[in-house]
């Protein structure tokens, strides 16, 4: 880590020397909120299912479809994808567009559950975490 710190300053002294504006870059960090559960109610006047996915694009098994004013949960705990992992539910309309949830949360076994909205019609809908 030494080096690579070392690398970095020299980097940044000469491109400050050659007057070049310098921006730091922090590490990627995890999303927040931590949660177990995934939760998506639709609001949308369609049918949906959703799959839960991560950064690298591994899936979860999806849900069965279901309509307006009902929610379904996925518990992160009876999928493959790893505790640590970014992940957002991918929304599937029927008859309609994919989406997927605007924000990533992260996976922790600790119980909470994150939920989104899905709203709009078949070919132009959002997905949304509530905060």
């Amino acid at each position: 880590m030494a080096f690579r710190t070392r690398t970095l300053s020299a980097a940044v002294a000469l491109a400050g020397a050659a007057g070049l504006t310098v921006f730091a870059v922090s590490p990627a960090q995890a999303a927040t909120p931590c949660v177990q559960k995934i939760s998506v109610v639709n609001n949308g006047g369609f049918v949906i299912n959703y799959q839960v996915t991560t950064r690298t694009g591994e899936l979860s098994a999806p849900t069965d479809d279901y309509p307006i004013n009902q929610y379904r949960v996925v518990d992160l705990n009876s999928t493959p994808i790893a505790e640590g992992s970014d992940v957002r539910p991918l929304v599937h309309a029927q008859a309609g567009n994919t989406v997927a949830g605007n924000v990533f949360v992260s996976f922790c076994n600790n119980g909470q559950t994150a939920t989104y909205t899905a709203s709009g019609t078949t070919l132009n809908y959002s997905v949304t975490l509530l905060t």
